[in-house]
């Protein structure tokens, strides 16, 4: 038996920020920041229940809604167990993404 890795990734969009850009008729009144550092969580859950991309595309979904996640990336073992990796602005707790998972479907997350 063969088994197939599928890779996915879903980059959610950055939100701006309410100024005026290079863009803008208006002067802008903050300096530029682009030596600020905005800190980044990667983390990597082990998930049951995962086959298919429909699969991968409910459980990004549901992922990219948690507040500050920025980017999900599904490595699918259809009917195995799938990576899923999460990257965000802060640490998500396992209660998070098995409450997500729950709602994408029937998905679990694994025991580590």
């Amino acid at each position: 038996m063969t088994n197939t890795n599928i890779k996915s990734s879903q980059h959610l969009p950055l939100i701006e920020t309410a100024r005026s850009g290079c863009c803008s008729s208006q002067p802008s009144t903050t300096a530029p920041t682009t030596n600020q550092e905005i800190p980044v969580s990667t983390q990597t859950f082990p998930v049951t229940g995962m086959t298919c991309g429909h699969c991968i595309g409910a459980v990004s979904a549901e992922l990219g809604e948690i507040s500050g996640v920025t980017e999900v990336s599904v490595d699918l073992v259809p009917g195995g167990l799938s990576s899923v990796t999460v990257t965000g602005e802060a640490p998500l707790t396992d209660e998070q993404i098995a409450a997500a998972l729950d709602e994408a479907g029937n998905y679990q997350l694994a025991t580590k």
